[in-house]
């Protein structure tokens, strides 16, 4: 046991866990790196730093191969103290001394993955079949404006959630940013189960008609989970509730007057709000077959007139300073 903690000296993070993998042993680099202490983790098992970004099968290989008594390498993405993502080269070696089985990780942080995540091809061909269902049933609404509205507000969107988390402080992750703009393209995907002669009537709705086009907020959350429901994967989980969370609630009111649950001000979820703002103004400066475009002055009046009634005030007025810079355009006719 002595002469593996030796190996505590390289310059790599290194781990020293027993035959339970319980950690009994970590150098300096380890420390620095994972921002855990040798204090606080030795006792603990190594899946501490776990995260569901790493593939099931790469966990499985590593077993199959320490199991044999072999070394085993592999690509880790494992999350730090503070909750930040780490990913790592990493190499397992058991060891025996004194019979008694011992297993030396050594870690090499990769930079180049900085600014990703590792992802192995079968959850790339998960992603992707995704993605091709959510786009095929979308395209069941039938509506030639339908996709520059959609790219419209995910756009919007983006500009909106970075903008508003600058200027009023939300404390949101660059992840959770991507994960709200990313979502917004599916607000309006249950609208793929109303009747078309209800959901692009040229004049005024009757009141059955009304409550049939509200239907589509929960339409829209059923569709979600049926996508969501073949993806059993832990990488989508956070993606899955936020994009709940718009499709269900972008037509609530800062007053509670909206639908489908009449909630009120900040019971609203941030993203809905966000999304909220960005899809009427969106549906304003665009023809319909109901009315035509207004113009960009026009629709940014109407968002100021609604502070505190439709909208989110602070939503509001962080969107009006994208205008006022002029990131805003109108879209192509």
């Amino acid at each position: 046991m002595k002469n593996l903690h030796t190996l505590l000296e390289l310059a790599d993070a290194v781990i020293i866990t027993d035959a339970d993998h319980r950690i009994i042993a970590v150098n300096h680099a380890y420390e620095t790196i994972t921002g855990h202490s040798s204090k606080s983790i030795i006792g603990k098992k190594a899946g501490i730093l776990r995260t569901p970004y790493t593939p099931k099968e790469t966990y499985a290989e590593m077993k199959e191969a320490l199991s044999q008594g072999a070394s085993w390498s592999g690509v880790f993405t494992n999350y730090k103290r503070n909750h930040e993502l780490w990913n790592s080269s990493i190499t397992i070696t058991p060891f025996v001394c004194d019979n008694t089985t011992y297993y030396v990780g050594v870690f090499r942080e990769l930079e180049q993955l900085q600014r990703g995540h590792y992802l192995d091809e079968g959850r790339v061909g998960n992603i992707q079949s995704s993605l091709l269902k959510v786009l095929a049933i979308s395209c069941e609404i039938r509506d030639p404006g339908i996709e520059s509205h959609l790219s419209s507000v995910q756009q919007m969107t983006e500009w909106l959630v970075v903008r508003h988390n600058q200027r009023v402080a939300t404390d949101l992750s660059e992840e959770a940013l991507a994960h709200i703009a990313h979502s917004s393209i599916l607000h309006d995907i249950g609208k793929s189960g109303i009747p078309e002669g209800i959901l692009y009537k040229p004049g005024p709705l009757a009141s059955y008609e009304r409550t049939i086009i509200e239907m589509h907020t929960q339409i829209g959350l059923d569709i979600v989970d049926k996508i969501f429901r073949e993806l059993d994967d832990e990488l989508f989980k956070k993606e899955l509730n936020i994009a709940k969370n718009i499709i269900l609630h972008h037509h609530e009111k800062w007053d509670g007057s909206g639908y489908p649950h009449r909630l009120q001000g900040e019971n609203i979820p941030l993203e809905a709000r966000i999304v909220s703002v960005v899809d009427v103004f969106d549906a304003l400066i665009s023809k319909r077959p109901y009315k035509e475009k207004w113009s960009i002055e026009k629709a940014i009046h109407y968002l100021v007139e609604q502070k505190s009634i439709h909208f989110d005030p602070e939503v509001v007025d962080s969107f009006v300073t994208l205008y006022e810079e002029g990131t805003l355009s109108p879209p192509e006719s």
